[in-house]
């Protein structure tokens, strides 16, 4: 069973209270917050200090979390002014129930998401620098968990094949068909060109942080790091980016501008751009579709379905070549 497959840990308030205390030796108050196969938990100690406790299913592997720690030092080492969330001490195994968990104290990094800004062509440019300093960063950085097979990861074709029995009507399946068609005769055929390395993969607006000023100034949530393309880092980006754009091209061609002009990208990269974009989008709703027979209950497995669709069902209607030629074109 995966971390997908698993249900996530099931801590209350005071019980985590509880682990802070006997596990690191704090005394503070905990906040639950969203979460989807894991559990965090908002730490304001005593001592004035600010954490985040996160509580892993117990289907993750230890070596994932080492993988994450190990990343966020190198990071840190290369560029001291990336905000990303260093682990505080080592991390912990508890029992409930007679199930292990694995449990980290991470530092918690202030700042806005970049959520809950109002964003414009200079914003997504910025966002664009901000990946590609960040994976600039991350250069040499390799771990043996990374190489893995995951739902997450763009190049996990068959993967998403799999799960196209969940989506409920045969219209959505030949919807996520297409994409996946237009993807193996688009960029199976160039990926000895497609560079690879370690990436965060999951540079979205819930996980990107930045300033008073709309600088953006660190990111959280490595959980999903894989050995993937490295243009799959702001491909990933332009697809929430294109979630709520009313010009999704422009605005997906901002943030691979500022990629570009940060960590530039090679012709193949660039004009494959578009169709990762496109796979992370599929992968969102078939994902969504999977978990969510899995976990009825569970509301953020649902949070961007309906835009998710509404921009597949957009791009579906344009020539998948011409929108990559158009993205190139804007940015050189």
């Amino acid at each position: 069973m995966s971390v997908f497959q698993t249900p996530p840990p099931s801590f209350s308030n005071v019980e985590v209270e509880e682990i802070l205390l006997s596990q690191f030796n704090i005394v503070g108050n905990a906040k639950s917050l969203v979460s989807d196969r894991d559990q965090n938990f908002f730490i304001s100690a005593n001592n004035s200090q600010k954490y985040v406790l996160k509580v892993s299913n117990t289907a993750e592997d230890w070596q994932i979390l080492e993988m994450q720690n190990e990343a966020t030092l190198h990071i840190k080492s290369n560029d001291p002014d990336i905000g990303v969330p260093l682990q505080v001490g080592e991390i912990k195994t508890i029992e409930k129930d007679g199930q292990k968990y694995f449990v980290r104290l991470l530092e918690y990094l202030e700042g806005q998401f970049l959520k809950d800004q109002n964003l414009d062509d200079d914003a997504f440019e910025k966002l664009g620098r901000f990946l590609a300093r960040l994976n600039r960063a991350l250069e040499g950085f390799s771990h043996r968990a990374a190489d893995r097979k995951f739902h997450w990861d763009a190049q996990s074709v068959e993967l998403i094949r799999s799960r196209l029995q969940y989506l409920e009507n045969q219209s959505d399946q030949e919807t996520v068909s297409h994409f996946l068609d237009i993807y193996e005769s688009q960029v199976t055929p160039i990926e000895m060109h497609l560079r690879k390395m370690v990436i965060h993969n999951d540079g979205n607006d819930h996980n990107v942080l930045v300033n008073a000023d709309g600088n953006t100034t660190g990111i959280i949530d490595f959980g999903d790091m894989v050995y993937s393309y490295q243009v799959a880092e702001p491909a990933v980006c332009m697809a929430y980016v294109g979630l709520g754009s009313a010009d999704p091209i422009h605005s997906m061609g901002k943030v691979l501008k500022g990629y570009h002009e940060n960590f530039p990208l090679n012709d193949f990269e660039l004009r494959s751009a578009i169709y990762l974009m496109s796979i992370r989008l599929c992968i969102s709703v078939t994902m969504a579709a999977w978990r969510m027979k899995l976990y009825p209950e569970n509301k953020y497995l649902s949070i961007s379905q309906v835009p998710a669709w509404a921009l597949l069902r957009k791009l579906e209607k344009e020539d998948q070549e011409s929108l990559s030629s158009k993205i190139v074109v804007t940015i050189n």
